[in-house]
């Protein structure tokens, strides 16, 4: 699957949704959050622009290479030269001379663009119905040819889900090809397809996340031991309605993000929000394992937030290596996310306040010191 070079470019899309201010390196180049060319406007000379929005309502005459959290060529606008680009979202309805080359979490080409050169698309969901002249690359989740598409040249796609139209017109056929190799567009210097890293061993990456997470989590503790005692006490007192409720999170959220994507008032706040919501997931999965380590300790009748910190840790990093571990690590988030959000709207466990030991109350009475 066409896996590689759709990660980075998402994970680059989601870089660039923090920029508040837009850089511009050109002759006269607009500079702002949002970066505008507008109708009836022409920009002579390469357009490089990073911002939170780009648009592209008048004429490029040049090539335009872009990182952003939108990208927008309307119905009227032009680019006489390339197009390159990452961002969160790339959407095409005007004309590009030359070759196009972008990568984004949704690109769509509409039925209003042409397209001069070939198109080497790299994405969640990637939909054409416009028109391009050469051949068409496609990496993407999801795959979608509308009737009013048509391709001059031949079309290679690696995607999981694919719709390709009847009356689509494709000159040179529509093939699947497995790890298609795609070269993305360069950012900041460097082609997101052509990264690649040295090859490290799956262990030692998973120690790794083991002590990053580790720490993160004993920051968690330390910082906040009241809140963690909560979190944890409805974990393991309230489990299911816990895990009812991350699970109520983990969908209704997203679907929230993408709404919001629909907009262009909306596109900062839904991409902002998703950086928001992976951070609070990675939380939440500390929370879960905390949870995890403290309803197994307790199985023996023994209370030590370190120790149950590092044992649910440890138990889900070996689920890495076990058929099906997956599923367990899944649940695990789930109730550390819904327990997380419980959490904060006041609520605790039945006995969640006796759960951990705060840093001033000492050890008890035969319990070890943590």
């Amino acid at each position: 699957m066409f896996s590689r070079t759709k990660l980075v470019a998402i994970f680059l899309a989601v870089l660039v949704v923090g920029s508040v201010a837009g850089v511009v390196t050109a002759q006269q180049a607009p500079a702002g959050a949002a970066i505008v060319i507008d109708e009836g406007e022409t920009y002579v000379g390469d357009l490089e622009a990073t911002g939170g929005t780009v648009i592209i309502a008048g004429t490029v005459d040049g090539d335009v290479s872009v990182a952003a959290g939108s990208v927008v060529v309307t119905e009227t606008g032009t680019v006489t030269g390339t197009l390159e680009g990452v961002a969160g979202s790339v959407t095409l309805g005007g004309a590009i001379d030359g070759d196009v080359n972008v990568a984004g979490g949704a690109v769509l080409v509409r039925d209003t663009a042409t397209i001069g050169g070939t198109l080497e698309a790299a994405g969640g969901e990637v939909r054409l119905d416009g028109t391009v002249a050469g051949d068409v690359n496609v990496g993407a989740e999801t795959l979608i040819v509308g009737p009013a598409a048509q391709i001059g040249g031949a079309m290679e796609y690696d995607a999981e889900t694919v719709s390709i139209d009847p009356g689509a017109t494709i000159a040179g056929g529509a093939t699947q090809v497995d790890d298609l190799n795609l070269v993305g567009p360069p950012v900041f210097g460097v082609p997101v397809g052509q990264f690649e890293g040295p090859v490290i061993p799956g262990w030692v990456v998973t120690g790794y996340w083991l002590l990053a997470n580790f720490v993160l989590g004993a920051l968690i503790v330390l910082v906040a031991p009241t809140f963690a005692r909560r979190v944890t006490g409805l974990g393991t007192k309230k489990t299911v309605r816990s895990g009812g409720v991350g699970l109520l999170l983990i969908f209704a959220i997203p679907i929230v993000l993408v709404l919001l994507l629909l907009t262009i008032i909306g596109i900062p706040l839904s991409l902002a929000g998703g950086v928001g919501f992976l951070l609070v997931l990675w939380i939440a999965s500390i929370y879960g394992a905390l949870v995890l380590g403290t309803w197994l300790l307790s199985l023996a009748d023994y209370e030590n937030r370190w120790v149950a910190l590092f044992g649910g840790l440890f138990i889900l990093a070996l689920l890495d290596f076990v058929p099906f571990g997956g599923i367990v690590d899944f649940v695990v988030l789930l109730i550390g996310l819904g327990a997380f959000a419980l959490a904060l709207r006041g609520e605790s466990g039945d006995e969640g306040d006796e759960t951990m030991t705060t840093p001033d109350e000492g050890p008890q009475e035969g319990a070890p010191i943590a």
